[in-house]
Parts: structure tokens; C-alpha cells; sequence
């Protein structure tokens, strides 16, 4: 991502939601490349959408791949910081997990639109975009120690290859939102349920994919770990 001053003065009255004009693109941008599609979507559109001159995009982002970049690592960024975190913690394996399923699919879910249809791109195969196959593969690792954790503790050991399952099923939400077709509701600014999951039933799943049964004990210290895990 490039940037190069204020830009031109815009065509019109804002349009768009956001604090600065880079978060007024970027919101466009993830409503045509997930309704209309990346490849069919050019800057001169974005900039359109937004009221903005296609010359003051670019002092923004200096290419529609800079663009899905940055919408991209929304999606991966902030799991993976409190993935980190979590890493440290005291807390058992089976909390942590718990905390990391329930953030990460609250943010999938909570989205104005649906990026996490975006890591499914055939665009995201070139070497332009290894840095967020990278840190989506650290995420993954995160999941996977987490997981092997807890099936340590139960016994369980991994024959059957269950300490990835958590992580997929957290981006189950990204088809879920698909298939239901999600619409942002302008006046409670969150999206409608639309058949999507409750990050709480997911987490429920995660854990007990791998075997653990007494689910409800993890919720409570689980949100206290991401209150405190926040500070």
C-alpha cells in the first residue's frame, strides 16, 4: 500500500463509512469485489463509488492489488496478534482456543461485508500477495498448537489429524455469510443473522471436535481471557 498526501478534493459529499478517505476506499472496494468480483471490478469504479477522482485514489493505493491486500490483512491481522498473545498466557489450552475461536469468527461474522470470501481468490496464488499467505499460514499454525494442546490433555493424541478442524471450522463462516447473502442493516450497523452461527456455537465446536464435552465451562473464563487480553 502507497500513500502520497490528502489527494484531490472529492466530486462529492462523502459517501462512503469511515474516518479517513483510505477507509472510504477500502469499504467500497470490499462491497464490489465481493458482489461483483475482484476481476471484474477497476479503480476507475472504486473511485467512482467512493466520489472521488481516480488520480486521488492512487494517491491512496497505487493499484487495485495494493487494494485487496489491505482488505485481505483485515482478515488476518488482528486474529493473529491475539493469537500471539494468547500464546503466552497461563490460561489452559482449552480457554485459549476457546478465546481465539470465538474472536476470530466474531470478526468474520461482525464484518459491513464479507472479506473472508476474498481468501479465496485464484488472484491470492501469486507472489504478490505471499505475505498474506504467510501470516494466514502462521494463524493456522496457532490453531494447530492450540488444538494439539488440548488433545494432549484429554489423551486424544492426533491420529485422526482433528487439530486442524478448529480452524476450519471458523471459516466456515465465510460461506455461511455467502450463502445466505448477509446484508449490512444501516441502523443497527451489524449484519443481519442471515443463518450465520454465533461465534459462541462455534466455539462450542471447535473444542468439541477435538473431544472436549463440558463446553460451557469454557465460555466464562474464555471472555475474561479476551477482556483481559485486550489491555
Amino acid at each position: 500500500m502507497t500513500t502520497a498526501g490528502p489527494g484531490r478534493p472529492r466530486l462529492t459529499k462523502q459517501r462512503r463509512p469511515g474516518p479517513t478517505a483510505q477507509a472510504e476506499i477500502l469499504d467500497a472496494a470490499a462491497e464490489l469485489f465481493t458482489t461483483r468480483g475482484f476481476a471484474s471490478t477497476s479503480t476507475r469504479q472504486i473511485a467512482e463509488v467512493v466520489g472521488v477522482r481516480q488520480a486521488s485514489l492512487y494517491h491512496h493505493f497505487s493499484t487495485k492489488d495494493h487494494i485487496l491486500a489491505a482488505l485481505l490483512e483485515k482478515t488476518v491481522s488482528a486474529p493473529l496478534e491475539l493469537a500471539n498473545r494468547l500464546a503466552g498466557r497461563d490460561e489452559s489450552a482449552a480457554v485459549r482456543l476457546y478465546a481465539l475461536i470465538l474472536f476470530d469468527s466474531g470478526q468474520l461474522m461482525s464484518g459491513r461485508w464479507n472479506l473472508g470470501a476474498l481468501c479465496l481468490l485464484p488472484e491470492l496464488r501469486t507472489e504478490r500477495f505471499a505475505r498474506f499467505r504467510r501470516e494466514r499460514q502462521l494463524l493456522c499454525v496457532q490453531y494447530e498448537a492450540l488444538s494439539a494442546a488440548v488433545l494432549d490433555q484429554l489423551g486424544a493424541g492426533d491420529a485422526a489429524g482433528r487439530a486442524g478442524l478448529p480452524f476450519r471450522i471458523v471459516e466456515t463462516v465465510i460461506n455461511e455469510r455467502s450463502d445466505a447473502e448477509t446484508v449490512w442493516d444501516t441502523e443497527t450497523e451489524g449484519s443481519a443473522p442471515g443463518g450465520v452461527d454465533s461465534p459462541a456455537l462455534l466455539a462450542d465446536a471447535g473444542l468439541r471436535v477435538l473431544g472436549w464435552t463440558d463446553v460451557e465451562s469454557l465460555r466464562a473464563p474464555s471472555e475474561q481471557l479476551l477482556s483481559a487480553a485486550a489491555t
